[in-house]
């Protein structure tokens, strides 16, 4: 007999599993499997290769149909250093409000998920519910590739996907694209002494952070703006430069971290392009063979872009009696599903980013219903077959 547990019990239980990035989510995922397992639910579980982390995908309803996804990501982020007044990993309730790590980002849509699919269960659906749970999401949606891989190969994909991170229960067509890149520069040491007649790699470094200050001021000033975002152009963004062990010798190696979060009308390979030029001139510069400079991908994840008109963004304002789109600053794991899985994605949540990632993280128990509302009226629409 499958036995309805409100969200709130269930964001309970999650919160307690300390599911910080690169550390396991199977105690996590367990958790909702035994949860699922009385409902009939059809259960797949793509694990990394240390078995400790996992995506879980499961589906109800009739087999063979495109159904609606919801999609969330069971890691979070760390909370050493932070100065928190709860137990993180404990739920606190207080004054309307739910505390505990992952509350906002983005355990309370997980938690309002699987406590729809509950009460899915108990209904003949003429349209699949399907729950897809990552992990590894918060440092650079790396986890989930092989979930998007195999909706991608799959002979019937969902029909559409709900991200819920949280955007206060608005219904969000858009964020940028993120590219993760550093930049190895190689001189030659020397004594600091007989520094002119050595290479400094962190002069190279320092060079190429101003030809990044350079590129952005460009395309501020004459790159393409889109308006639905708080800053309405691609970013570019130095988020660490190293290198050198000590002052009284000359470093040969150093490196760039930086980041480009690109509008979906921009293309990150030609910015990157400009860039690769800009490192060609300052090796060249030098006028030394030694002086070297390699710009390398790291990461990334494509920008999400859905249609205002979309079927899927209308269809899940009708879920949510909203009349309006945003688009928001962070990424999610739905431009994956868009442009790799062909997935029609809109991302919408319970909850405030920000909160995320700060002490003393909540979502509100107003946010937790409104998200249980928009799932009970989902999971009527799927017994109605739409």
């Amino acid at each position: 007999m499958v036995i309805a547990i409100s969200s709130i019990d269930i964001l309970d239980r999650l919160i307690a599993f300390p599911t910080v990035s690169r550390q396991p989510n199977m105690p996590l995922l367990d958790y909702v499997a035994e949860l699922l397992a009385p409902t009939g639910a059809r259960v797949e579980i793509l694990s990394h290769p240390d078995g400790k982390r996992a995506n879980l995908f499961a589906s109800l309803g009739p087999e063979g149909m495109p159904g609606v996804m919801l999609s969330g990501h069971t890691d979070v982020v760390p909370v050493e250093g932070q100065d928190w007044t709860v137990d993180p990993f404990r739920l606190t309730r207080r004054d309307g409000r739910l505390y505990g790590r992952g509350a906002a980002d983005m355990k309370g849509f997980v938690a309002c998920a699987v406590s729809a699919a509950l009460k899915a269960s108990r209904l003949d659906l003429a349209t699949p519910l399907h729950l897809a749970l990552s992990y590894d999401e918060e440092i650079g949606c790396i986890g989930v590739a092989d979930l998007v891989e195999m909706l991608a190969q799959a002979p019937v994909r969902p029909l559409m996907c709900i991200v819920g991170e949280p955007t206060a229960m608005a219904v969000a067509t858009g964020h940028k694209g993120k590219g993760f890149y550093r930049a190895c520069c190689h001189g030659r040491e020397g004594h600091s002494a007989l520094a002119p007649n050595a290479l400094n790699a962190l002069h190279l470094a320092t060079d190429l952070v101003g030809a990044v200050r350079r590129l952005q001021a460009e395309v501020v000033a004459t790159g393409i703006h889109d308006l639905d975002y708080d800053i309405p152009y691609t970013t570019l963004h130095v988020a660490r430069v190293s290198g050198g062990t000590s002052a009284n010798i000359v470093p040969n190696y150093a490196e760039v971290d930086f980041e480009i979060r690109h509008l979906a009308g921009d293309d990150p390979k030609a910015l990157m392009a400009r860039l690769q030029e800009d490192a060609a001139h300052i090796v060249r510069e030098t006028g030394d063979r030694d002086a070297r400079i390699e710009v390398l991908t790291t990461g990334g994840y494509p920008g999400l872009d859905t249609a205002p008109n979309s079927d899927v963004v209308a269809f899940v304002k009708s879920l949510t009696g909203g009349n309006a789109t945003i688009k928001v600053a962070f990424g999610t794991e739905g431009g994956l599903f868009s442009a790799a899985a062909g997935i029609p994605t809109v991302v919408c949540g319970p909850g405030s980013m920000a909160q995320g990632h700060r002490p003393d993280e909540f979502v509100s128990e107003e946010q937790l219903a409104r998200c249980d509302s928009m799932m009970d009226a989902l999971v009527g629409r799927l017994a109605a077959g739409l």
